[in-house]
């Protein structure tokens, strides 16, 4: 039995899978607002629910070079601005435990990211926000060892959790997809997200910067929506080659609403009859 988490007035775990998507990190102001308002076009038409993706900071970019964000306070005020004007729910990640009440007030879903999965205090500072948490299972870790990161946040009374997959460490250079780990991850009682474009990353692969096979999102997140996922988590641009974080894995926005077809339309063990696209799309 896997419970309804509720979040910003988004349902995981019910009938219907919500899309988490935008794009990798904030690159401006202007950016970020048009690809939430595109991105919610496309899921309004399909009558889709939707959150609203995008990091202030990435803590853990390969490079001291590399582009890291507009920082926390800059980008909690465009998140919120686009959470007003747009009107739609937010996710954002936190790195370090004095960042979860400013970005609880802000956003609906906190995110840990996946290196920082394991990280006591980062888990109870987030759980205490009672926000709904996302939680990466790490690229090391095995699905199973996931509940032990659960019951971190269920000590602070939180029960609005959510798990995402998003590959596992592969060699030296690149991630695998066990499907298996959904089922598994759902043994928790807890919504299981599959992040379909870090899911095709490639660490590493291009030296300082994080490589990746674009391709094969849409094998990925079909496979994962078959098994049984409670949601699909997808980093969209506009101009993926010029995307200053991920660009290698982000997904291209002309070609978001067909990606969606494809996964509303797959079969899945919870419904087997019907697809979970409305009869209009």
């Amino acid at each position: 039995m896997i419970n309804c988490v509720q979040a910003g007035g988004v349902h995981f775990g019910g009938d219907k899978l919500p899309i988490i998507a935008g794009p990798c990190v904030i690159e401006s102001r202007d950016h970020a607002l048009k690809m939430a308002e595109a991105i919610k076009e496309i899921t309004d038409s399909l009558d889709l629910p939707y959150v609203f993706k995008s990091s202030y900071d990435k803590a853990n970019r390969t490079s001291v070079k590399s582009f890291r964000g507009l920082g926390m306070k800059q980008g909690l005020d465009i998140l919120s601005e686009i959470k007003e004007t747009v009107g739609v729910p937010i996710l954002t990640d936190i790195h370090n435990p004095g960042q979860a009440v400013e970005a609880a007030d802000v956003v609906d879903i906190l995110q840990i990211p996946a290196f920082m999965c394991r990280q006591t205090d980062l888990l109870l500072a987030a759980g205490k926000t009672q926000c709904t948490v996302n939680i990466k299972k790490g690229q090391f870790l095995a699905p199973w060892k996931m509940e032990a990161i659960v019951q971190k946040i269920e000590s602070t009374d939180n029960k609005n959790i959510l798990l995402t997959e998003r590959g596992t460490t592969f060699g030296y250079e690149s991630l695998v997809t066990d499907v298996r780990s959904i089922s598994i991850m759902q043994k928790t009682g807890y919504p299981v997200i599959f992040d379909a474009t870090h899911s095709a990353q490639m660490p590493g692969k291009t030296g300082d910067i994080t490589g990746g096979t674009r391709d094969y999102v849409p094998i990925l997140a079909y496979a994962a929506t078959a098994a049984g996922c409670n949601g699909i988590f997808l980093e969209v641009h506009d101009n993926v080659n010029e995307a200053k974080s991920d660009a290698a894995t982000q997904w291209p926005l002309d070609q978001l609403s067909d990606l969606f077809c494809l996964l509303y339309t797959s079969p899945s063990p919870r419904d087997l009859s019907t697809s979970r696209m409305p009869s209009s799309a």
